[in-house]
């Protein structure tokens, strides 16, 4: 799988977002907002996941279906993959 510059920029920003929470961290912020920033970090990291799964997924579905085989394996795989990401 090739991991697209898309994808890598999403990291990034969810790095800044964890920078920005540690800096909130050291400036003593409020619990609420330093929780609502690592909730939105989680986020963001939870939907650079799932791009990355789907992709992975369609490039194994659409190489299984070229060669005529059965692509429920890689449909329970990326379920799991994600189930075990909560």
């Amino acid at each position: 799988m090739e991991y697209t510059a898309e994808m890598k920029n999403r990291l990034k920003r969810v790095e800044g977002q964890v920078r920005g929470v540690q800096k909130m961290m050291d400036e003593s912020k409020d619990c609420k907002e330093v929780v609502y920033q690592m909730s939105a970090a989680r986020t963001a990291l939870d939907r650079a996941m799932a791009q990355i799964v789907a992709e992975n997924l369609e490039e194994c579905i659409r190489e299984q279906m070229e060669e005529g085989g059965d692509t429920s394996q890689y449909v329970q795989e990326a379920i799991e993959l994600l189930g075990k990401s909560r």
